[in-house]
C-alpha cells in the first residue's frame, strides 16, 4: 500500500507525515511526500524534530508531485491548512483522497523555544493521525466507511 502526503512547500508537514508513517507502518506500507510548490529543501526544524523523536530522516527531500507521476498511490492525503487560506494541491487519479489539515509550523513566530514547540505539537498530531489510520481494518471497510473514517482522522 502506498500513501502520498501532499502539501504546498513539501518542507514541513508532508515531510513529517511521510517520516512518521514510514516509521510506524508495518512492512508492505510505504509513504511518500510532495508539494505543489516545493522549496527544494527540507526545513531544518523538520529534520531536528524528527531526529529528536528518534524517527529516521534518511532519504527525505522536498520535491514536486511530478516526481511521483508513476507512483499510483492508494491514498493521497493533503496536509495543507485550508483554514489559513492556503491552496491545497490537487492530485488526479483513482486514489482515495483525504484532507488532514495542519498549520504550518515553519510560519510560527516567536522565540526558538516557541517555534520548536510548534514543530513538536505538529509531529504529535501527525503521530495521532497515522496511528489512527494504521488501526483501521482497511480490508473490512467499504469505500464510504473508509472515506468517513479518513475525514474523522483529519479532525484529531
Amino acid at each position: 500500500m502506498k500513501v502520498l502526503f501532499l502539501c504546498t512547500a513539501n518542507s514541513c508537514r508532508s515531510i513529517l507525515s511521510e517520516a512518521v508513517f514510514n516509521h510506524l507502518a508495518p512492512a508492505g506500507m510505504q509513504a511518500y511526500s510532495a508539494g505543489s510548490r516545493p522549496t527544494g529543501a527540507v526545513h531544518p526544524m523538520s529534520l531536528q524534530t524528527l531526529e529528536k523523536a528518534g524517527i529516521p530522516t534518511d532519504g527525505l527531500s522536498s520535491k514536486s508531485s511530478d516526481a511521483h507521476q508513476d507512483l499510483a498511490p492508494d491514498f493521497v492525503i493533503t496536509v495543507c491548512d485550508r483554514a489559513a487560506g492556503e491552496a491545497c494541491p490537487v492530485f488526479f487519479g483513482p486514489a482515495m483522497k483525504a484532507h488532514w489539515g495542519l498549520a504550518d509550523p515553519s510560519e510560527h513566530t516567536g522565540c526558538s523555544d516557541e517555534i520548536e514547540a510548534a514543530f513538536d505539537a505538529t509531529l504529535e498530531r501527525i503521530k495521532t493521525r497515522v496511528r489512527a489510520f494504521l488501526a483501521l481494518p482497511l480490508k473490512q471497510m467499504s469505500s464510504e466507511q473508509l472515506k468517513a473514517e479518513l475525514a474523522l482522522i483529519g479532525t484529531l
